[in-house]
């Protein structure tokens, strides 16, 4: 059936972008997105399962405190730098 259709552009433009990966025609590229659109609303959407987080053992040694981290890396940090500087090296 020969029909006048008018197109929003940026929907036009991804059809002729795909027709011209496929090398199919735009007309084919119309009529198998239409059809897969027309059949998509027929079956109900599948639920994706829920995503659970399951917790692990972040196997710390005994004696170091989780919540002061950030200060274990700054003395770590400062250890470094000073070790660099004694060194003569100024970049790391």
């Amino acid at each position: 059936m020969r029909t006048t259709l008018t197109l929003d552009d940026d929907v036009a433009r991804q059809l002729r972008r795909r027709a011209r990966g496929e090398h199919g025609g735009f007309k084919r590229v119309v009529n198998e997105t239409l059809r897969r659109g027309l059949t998509a609303g027929d079956k109900p959407l599948a639920v994706p399962e829920p995503f659970v987080v399951r917790a692990t053992s972040c196997g710390f040694l005994p004696g170091i405190d989780r919540l002061k981290l950030n200060q274990l890396l700054d003395d770590l940090e400062a250890d470094d730098f000073v070790a660099r500087h004694r060194e003569g090296k100024t970049h790391p």
